[in-house]
C-alpha cells in the first residue's frame, strides 16, 4: 500500500508533508501542480497524513471514488 495525494493538494503545493516524510517519497517539480508520492518509495507511515492542512492525501485503498484517478496520476508522475 501507498499513500496518495490528490486534488485539493493542487495549487496549494504546502510542503509540510515534505517535511515529515522520513524517506523523501514525496516530489515536485516547478511546472507540476501539485505534490506526489512515489508508490514503490512510500513506507506507509503515515506521517505525511496527519500534517497535510487541506486533507488531500489517503491511503491507496480508501482515496474516494470521486479522486481514485489520483492513483494513476501520482503513479504516472514517477513513470518518465
Amino acid at each position: 500500500m501507498a499513500f496518495v495525494i490528490t486534488k485539493a493538494c493542487e495549487g496549494v503545493k504546502d510542503a509540510t508533508c515534505v517535511d515529515v516524510c522520513p524517506v523523501d517519497c514525496i516530489h515536485t517539480d516547478d511546472d507540476a501542480p501539485m505534490y506526489y508520492i512515489n508508490p514503490t518509495d512510500c513506507i506507509d507511515c503515515a506521517y505525511c497524513v496527519a500534517v497535510c492542512p487541506v486533507s488531500a492525501i489517503y491511503d491507496e485503498f480508501t482515496v474516494p471514488p470521486n479522486l481514485r484517478e489520483y492513483i494513476q496520476v501520482n503513479r504516472r508522475y514517477f513513470a518518465s
